[in-house]
């Protein structure tokens, strides 16, 4: 499909930011990507990557090569602008809205008439139609979509991302597309970008229920994992292997329990329920109460660890995985990262970090780097196991390897 854009920019380089760029600078189009971070304009200009993502080094390697794409700190004009900035939310579990605007405060010297401002980045209801309001403050030169339907100098729509980590390139084409315009015209513009490079369907609707959209799907996931998470917690009083109990409760053809872990991480699952919440927060009871029992989860492993160190005189405690899910190196709202963090602040016991997928801590955490060690240097060392993540190099041990340690299974690899 020949393309209506010959420039797309990308606002926010990261997980979902850069993977789109790759994807749309391979099908022929000119994007430049701008980010805050000069390493990752500079890493991404050498043609790698700054982020774990199957596959994309070499994607973003053949369109740096080919000229396709090219990162920059500075914005400069371009037809398309898609922000994909993270959209975390404050102490009071509010929205945190900033990274956006700071987005379209960069970006507005250098839009023109005609262009097409796509907001991924997950938002509360509102959010696109706000980016029109700050729009019309920062440029009111412009006709913005709110006051101008049929006229309107700009075009402004949500897309929300809606991808999983560790299988993003594929999805990013596959999985259908809900594509929400402030106007209809709005939506028939988006909708055009899209199908540049979406084999799915791309689904047209307004900008308020596609923002609702993207919430519903997470708050849905959160409130079933919460189910999980509230039956270990049950089981585990009762002395029953909840494991073994969804597994039987699922060959019902109509049950399908997910499974318990140590919390919710993400930049999606773990943040996104609490935007319905602060929406409507006298209706979203439920959603609530899911947040809650799972933001709660952690704090029940770690009292779990404190009994189980409490078996030694001097426990040594190895924390298998700090990532936010399997295989991937996102430690975003990660509870496993919270739970190995409390431990240490808490002198449980000599704390080992087992985190195959990254080189060093995070910044709040950097003082700790000496305690990221190897699998088998921690299988052999210490006494206590806590299974975090579901890793694939914890899931390929042998029961008998642990055989000798007191182990906290809260991924299940053990059965």
């Amino acid at each position: 499909m020949l393309s209506q854009f010959s420039k797309v920019s990308v606002i926010g380089l990261g997980y979902i930011g850069l993977p789109t760029a790759a994807v749309i600078a391979s099908r022929g189009v000119e994007v430049v990507g701008i980010d805050v971070s000069e390493h990752a304009v500079n890493t991404i200009n050498q043609g790698k990557i700054h982020i774990v993502e199957p596959d994309l080094d070499m994607l973003v390697q053949a369109a740096v090569t080919t000229g396709k794409l090219r990162a920059s700190l500075v914005p400069e004009p371009a037809e398309v602008f898609m922000i994909a900035v993270p959209t975390p939310f404050k102490d009071n579990k509010a929205p945190d809205l900033s990274y956006i605007r700071t987005a379209l405060e960069n970006i507005a010297p250098v839009i023109e008439k005609g262009n097409l401002i796509v907001l991924e980045s997950t938002s509360p209801v509102g959010t696109t139609e706000q980016i029109a309001e700050w729009l019309k403050e920062l440029r009111p030169d412009l006709k913005v979509p709110l006051d101008h339907s049929d006229v309107a100098d700009v075009y402004i729509a949500h897309c929300p991302e809606r991808v999983l980590p560790g299988r993003v390139l594929q999805e990013l084409v596959s999985n259908d597309r809900i594509i929400g315009g402030i106007t209809e015209r709005c939506a028939e513009k988006a909708m055009s970008l899209y199908q540049l490079f979406v084999r799915g369907e791309c689904l047209r609707t307004n900008a308020r229920t596609a923002e609702m959209a993207k919430l519903t799907e997470n708050a849905f996931r959160d409130v079933n994992i919460a189910f999980a998470n509230e039956l270990s917690l049950i089981c585990d009083k009762l002395k029953i292997n909840v494991w073994e109990l969804i597994k039987l409760s699922n060959r019902h053809p109509r049950v399908n329990i997910l499974s318990p872990g140590p919390g919710v991480g993400g930049h999606c699952i773990a943040v996104d329920p609490w935007f319905i919440v602060d929406s409507a927060p006298d209706l979203a009871n439920l959603i609530r109460t899911a947040r809650e029992i799972n933001d709660g989860k952690p704090h029940y492993v770690i009292n779990k660890v404190k009994e189980a160190a409490d078996q030694f005189k001097r426990p040594v405690i190895a924390c298998l995985g700090l990532a936010f899910k399997a295989d991937i190196d996102d430690l975003r709202e990660s509870p496993a990262l919270d739970i190995a963090e409390h431990l240490i602040n808490d002198n449980v016991g000599e704390i080992l970090l087992v985190e195959p997928n990254i080189k060093a801590l995070p910044k709040r955490m950097s003082q700790h780097n000496d305690k990221l060690t190897t699998l088998a240097k921690a299988l052999e060392r210490a006494n206590v196991l806590v299974v975090l993540v579901d890793h694939r190099q914890f899931k390929a041990m042998h029961i008998n390897e642990v055989a000798a340690k007191v182990v906290i299974d809260t991924r299940g690899i053990f059965g």
